[in-house]
C-alpha cells in the first residue's frame, strides 16, 4: 500500500494574517516593541519557510499601525458598541482585515475569508465570526469612500497620530509642519546606507541614490542579507539623519572620540571608518552583542565597554565626544510606528531628567578646547534644545557652535536659527524623507 504524502502547510495567507493579528495585540495591549513581537511570530511553523508570507505579515501589521487613526474611526463608524476587552484578538483582526482592504489592495474575498476563518478557529473569537465577516464586507464597500473623504479633508496624517505628539509638533513647528510631519509617517520609508568608502561606485553597484548628505537611498532593496557588499562589510544600514551628528566632530581621523549610549553602534561604525580610535560605551549587553557583530562583519575596530553612565567613571578625558541620549525615539515612527502608540507624553517629561543627567556627566569626560555632541532620535523639543538650553544656562564655560549647511549636504532647512541640526521626517520628502534628529555642537571654552 502506498504510503500517505505528508501534509503541507496551507500557504494561503492564513498564517501571515494570523502573525499580524497576533503582532498587533502584543503591540497595543502589552507594550511590546514592533520588532520583537514580529520576530517571535514570524518564526512560527507555518511561517519559518515561507519568505512571501513573512513579509505579508510585516506589511499588515506595519500598514495597521502606521493607518491605525484612519483603521479606527471606520470601524467605529460600522461598530454597534465597542468589542469587549475579551474580545481583543477579534478586534486585532478586525483591523487587520481593514488594513488590507482599505490600503494593501488585498483581493476581498482573501482578506474576508481569512479573517472568518481565523475568528471560527479561536474559541474566544468565535461568536464573533458573524460580525467579522458582516464588518469586512461592509468595509469593502463603503470603506474606500470614508478613506477618501479623510486623504481630501487633509485629515489623515492628524488621525493617525495622537494627541500628545501632535499638539507637540503643532506646538513646535506649526500646523503645517506638524501635518507634513504626520504625512511622511504613513510611507515606506526607503533603505539608507552608510558605506565605508566609494559611496559613488556603491550607487551605482546597488543600484540607489546617493543622497547630498553622503548615505546610498534604496526604494526596493529586497532581502538585505543578499545585497553586494553586506557579507563584505562595505555598508550597514543607517537613516540618512542618524547619520549626520557624528560628521559634526569634523576630521576625526587619529583621533580618540568617546562615543557614549553606542549601541547598536551606526556611529560607532561611522567614526571607526573616517579613522577615529572609538571607545564606544553602553548599558545595554544585547544591543552591545549586535554592535560587535557589525565591527565584526565590516572589519572595523572600537574599544567596547559596557556600562551605566550614570556611574561610569572613566580616569581619561577626550577631545571628541558624541552622546546619542536615550530618548523616546519619535523620529524613528517612519521606521518604527509603534513608537507613537508605546509612548505618552508623560513618558518624554520622565526621560528629560535623564538626559540631563547624562548630558552633564559627558562633560565632565572633556577636555578643554574638545567637542561635544549631543543628540536624540526625537521630534520632541524637550529632548532637544530644551536640554540644550538648560545645559548652556547652568554651564557658562561651554558654547554652542553653529552648524553650517556645508557639514550636512547642504541642507540648510535642516540647521535651527540657533545654529542646531534639527531634521523632520518631511525633509527631503521628495526624495522618501527622513528621521527626525536633533544635535547641538557644544564646546568646552574653560
Amino acid at each position: 500500500m502506498a504510503s500517505k504524502s505528508p501534509t503541507k502547510s496551507k500557504q494561503d495567507g492564513t498564517g501571515a494574517r494570523r502573525a499580524a493579528a497576533a503582532v498587533l495585540l502584543a503591540v497595543l495591549t502589552k507594550g511590546e516593541t514592533l520588532e520583537t513581537a514580529l520576530n517571535r511570530e514570524l518564526s512560527a511553523k507555518d511561517l519559518a519557510n515561507h519568505p512571501s508570507d513573512r513579509a505579508f505579515a510585516r506589511a499588515i501589521a506595519t500598514t495597521a499601525l502606521r493607518r491605525l487613526g484612519q483603521i479606527d474611526a471606520v470601524l467605529d463608524a460600522m461598530l454597534d458598541k465597542s468589542l469587549p476587552e475579551k474580545a481583543a484578538f477579534a478586534m486585532a483582526l478586525l483591523r487587520v482585515g481593514a488594513a488590507e482592504l482599505l490600503f494593501l489592495g488585498s483581493a476581498a474575498h482573501a482578506a474576508v475569508n481569512c479573517a472568518v476563518e481565523l475568528t471560527n478557529s479561536n474559541k474566544g473569537t468565535r461568536p464573533y465570526r458573524g460580525l467579522m465577516n458582516a464588518i469586512l464586507r461592509r468595509i469593502t464597500r463603503e470603506g474606500p469612500d470614508l478613506i477618501k473623504a479623510q486623504d481630501q479633508a487633509g485629515e489623515a496624517g492628524m488621525a493617525n497620530t495622537p494627541y500628545w505628539a501632535w499638539s507637540s509638533w503643532e506646538m513646535a513647528y506649526g500646523a503645517e509642519t506638524a501635518g507634513a510631519i504626520a504625512d511622511a509617517h504613513l510611507a515606506e520609508p526607503p533603505l539608507d546606507l552608510t558605506v565605508k568608502s566609494d559611496p559613488e561606485g556603491w550607487a551605482k553597484t546597488l543600484s540607489g541614490t546617493r543622497l547630498p548628505t553622503g548615505s546610498i537611498r534604496l526604494s526596493h532593496p529586497g532581502r538585505i542579507e543578499e545585497l553586494p557588499g553586506y557579507t563584505d562589510g562595505e555598508w550597514w544600514v543607517q537613516d540618512a539623519a542618524a547619520a549626520l551628528p557624528h560628521k559634526l566632530l569634523g576630521d576625526v581621523a587619529g583621533e580618540d572620540v568617546l562615543d557614549l549610549c553606542a549601541a547598536p553602534g551606526g556611529k560607532t561604525l561611522a567614526l571607526a571608518a573616517a579613522g577615529a580610535k572609538v571607545t564606544a560605551v553602553d548599558r545595554a549587553g544585547g544591543r552591545l552583542e549586535r554592535l560587535k557583530e557589525n565591527l565584526t562583519r565590516t572589519k572595523l575596530t572600537a574599544e567596547i565597554v559596557k556600562g551605566d553612565l550614570t556611574e561610569w567613571a572613566p580616569n581619561r578625558k577626550w577631545n571628541k565626544i558624541l552622546l546619542d541620549a536615550p530618548c523616546s525615539a519619535t523620529g524613528t515612527a517612519r521606521r518604527h510606528p509603534d513608537v507613537l502608540r508605546s509612548k505618552k507624553g508623560a513618558d518624554i517629561a520622565s526621560l528629560a531628567p535623564i538626559q540631563a543627567t547624562l548630558l552633564a556627566k559627558s562633560a565632565e569626560w572633556l577636555e578643554p578646547g574638545g567637542t561635544l555632541i549631543y543628540c536624540t532620535c526625537s521630534l520632541e523639543p524637550l529632548e532637544g534644545p530644551a536640554q540644550a538650553a538648560l545645559f548652556l544656562k547652568n554651564n557658562p564655560a561651554f558654547k554652542r557652535v553653529p552648524i553650517t549647511p556645508d557639514e550636512i549636504g547642504g541642507l540648510s532647512e535642516c540647521i535651527t536659527p540657533e545654529g542646531d541640526l534639527r531634521t523632520l521626517p518631511c525633509h527631503m520628502g521628495d526624495q522618501g524623507g527622513m528621521d527626525g534628529f536633533y544635535a547641538v555642537r557644544l564646546t568646552f571654552v574653560g
